[in-house]
């Protein structure tokens, strides 16, 4: 894993847990943020790795992470300043699979857990979330007319949904079906790392989904 990679993974980890922003997670996102960016800055790997989700750990050795943290003063320091002021607010979700129906996306508000408005608009593209869990649901019900919504402009072309459904249900199928297997297992613990008009979202054995916004909507770009 190169120092690059593992500093932009570090910038996406959000963490749920009780504490204040003293260094210790918080069941504030902003406040867990704050700490781990502050952590960041002053050097104190120790602390900041604590503020890692148990996933993140397993893939990250704390002797990894320190060496990350000591040999890139410059990059620590940078992204500590980019946590610092995020764009947005930071959300805290989930996604869940009722037995035999379809993939849902919650959202942690003023202390409760609650549906997020991808259950009523099922193919919504408002957000690179909603996007990815849209695509694959439309890829699952066999609508070809909606996943061509989720075509960027300057590919289109002459694309057609029968055109679509004869190369992904034809001779790329067993292809297409591995990734969106690959993505749907991602889902639940998704993380998107966003930069101005584009999202990427890393998935399974180093594969990416690279999003990007057009006229508010968010489309899939590249899945490699």
């Amino acid at each position: 894993m190169s120092s690059g990679r593992t500093l932009a993974a570090l910038a996406a980890i959000v963490v749920v847990a009780q504490g204040c922003a003293t260094g210790r997670a918080s069941a504030r996102p902003d406040e867990t943020l704050r700490a781990y960016s502050k952590a960041l800055r002053e050097k104190r790997a120790a602390e900041a790795y604590e503020l890692l989700s148990d996933d993140a750990k397993k893939s990250i050795p704390f002797e990894y992470f320190s060496r990350i943290v000591k040999e890139n003063p410059a990059e620590v320091s940078e992204l500590a300043t980019a946590l610092e002021r995020p764009s947005e607010p930071p959300r805290v979700t989930a996604t869940v699979t009722p037995p035999g129906g379809p993939v849902l996306l919650l959202v942690y508000e003023d202390g409760a857990w609650k549906i997020d408005a991808s259950s009523i608009d099922l193919y919504s593209q408002a957000t690179p979330e909603r996007a990815v869990l849209a695509f694959v649901r439309a890829y699952d019900n066999h609508r070809f007319d909606v996943l061509l919504r989720f075509v960027p402009d300057s590919q289109r072309g002459n694309l057609t949904p029968a055109s679509l459904e004869k190369a992904w249900a034809g001779e790329q199928r067993e292809e297409v079906e591995r990734l969106m297997g690959a993505l749907r297992a991602a889902l639940p613990t998704a993380r998107f790392e966003l930069l101005g008009e584009r999202a990427t979202m890393a998935y399974g054995a180093g594969g990416t989904l690279e999003l990007v916004r057009e006229n508010g909507s968010w489309k899939v770009e590249d899945l490699k």
